[in-house]
């Protein structure tokens, strides 16, 4: 695995450390993503979250390995919203709220090829092998449709679009898109 990825794009009222284990001792306060995660014993990403503004105690969140691959991202990435964090462990991304952190979602593409922030939006993409999930303040903003039958590459993010592009098995090619950041809708 290669290291996580680190991305402040976003303000935010947490502090957090990946940490290279698990801790021998537990904290009062730890917490396993997804709850009843039987992929954990494959591995996880530890990360000890200190919530900002002495709103709770810190916390230890086990977030469980998706896959061993290096293709795949592992790190931490702020989110629109700031008291939320997103935690990505071999491409299963998790948005936990981190003053409540019983409160998470699991974002559902499996695995999750790229994280990407688009402040100027207040998005974070996520990018599968089919289509794109925008996470926005109030939680999913938007998923696309189905942009790619394997793989979708995204070329740009600006003025507003996303750009991209898919392949195609029918035609054994790679086709264009373009979206609305705002929408997730295809453009002309």
């Amino acid at each position: 695995m290669t290291a996580p990825a680190i991305d402040l794009s976003f303000p935010h009222r947490w502090e957090a450390e990946i940490l290279a284990a698990r801790p021998l001792i537990l904290p009062p306060r730890h917490f396993v993503y997804p709850r009843d995660a039987e992929e954990v014993e494959r591995g996880a990403l530890e990360v000890l979250i200190r919530p900002g503004g002495d709103v709770a105690p810190p916390f230890l969140a086990t977030c469980a390995l998706g896959f061993r691959d290096p293709v795949v991202p592992s790190g931490l990435w702020s989110a629109p919203k700031a008291e939320e964090i997103c935690a990505v462990s071999g491409g299963y991304a998790y948005l936990i709220d981190t003053t409540a952190p019983e409160r998470f979602t699991m974002i559902p593409y499996r695995p999750v090829l790229e994280v990407r922030a688009v402040a100027a939006e207040g998005l974070l993409l996520f990018v599968g092998h089919h289509a794109i999930l925008a996470w926005g303040l109030e939680g999913q903003a938007w998923q696309s449709a189905k942009l790619s039958d394997e793989g979708v590459t995204i070329t740009a993010t600006e003025n507003g679009t996303v750009s991209g592009r898919g392949w195609e098995m029918v035609s054994d090619r790679e086709t264009v898109f373009a979206l609305d950041l705002r929408t997730g809708r295809q453009l002309p």
